[in-house]
């Protein structure tokens, strides 16, 4: 465990290999699970001030569940989540013709019509955080259908907080991810 800042970071983040390997999962992240993805406050306020500016980059059965259950749904723990398609699928989630997910969100960033890539949860994935009152907690998720990717980042030999690199940076900033970095570079 190491800490920098205000946070407490796992080791699993260091040791462990990671390259999401999209060719073999086809984006399952937006798919698979309980919950939609983890959305701090000031997403939420994001995508209910830009949804109309997101929206010609969503399918219809997203479209759908966004326009009824709203742009964000509470969670069983009472935090916020981005809905669901019927249990299913990040309403925000889209495919191309061969099944893979991608997120409407980044188009229309990568097109210019939105300033906001994509939620943090879904830019630091396989990393999670949890905030706490005076701590947040920086962890490795280690989830079965991103075996593929542990696998290529294992024969690629780049660590999860490499291939994290700019999403941690967007996140705790250039600072704290050098202090990282040396850290790392210290242990292996």
């Amino acid at each position: 465990m190491l800490a920098i800042e205000n946070t407490l970071i796992s080791d699993n983040i260091i040791e462990e290999d990671f390259v999401c390997n999209i060719s073999k999962c086809k984006g399952e992240c937006c798919v698979a699970g309980e919950a939609g993805a983890p959305l701090e406050k000031d997403e939420v306020t994001y995508l209910e001030q830009n949804y109309s500016k997101i929206k010609p980059f969503l399918n219809k059965k997203g479209v759908d569940a966004i326009e009824s259950q709203g742009v964000f749904v509470k969670g069983f723990d009472g935090d916020y989540e981005t809905p669901l398609v019927k249990g299913k699928e990040c309403a925000y989630a889209v495919f191309s013709e061969t099944g893979i997910a991608a997120c409407g969100i980044e188009k229309a960033n990568k097109e210019g019509v939105i300033d906001f890539q994509k939620p943090i949860s879904c830019h630091l994935y396989p990393i999670r955080i949890q905030s706490y009152d005076e701590m947040t907690a920086v962890n490795y998720h280690s989830w079965s259908i991103c075996s593929d990717a542990c696998d290529l980042g294992k024969s690629l030999k780049i660590p999860v907080y490499q291939f994290a690199k700019t999403a941690l940076i967007r996140k705790f900033g250039p600072d704290w991810y050098d202090a990282l970095e040396q850290h790392a570079k210290k242990t292996s």
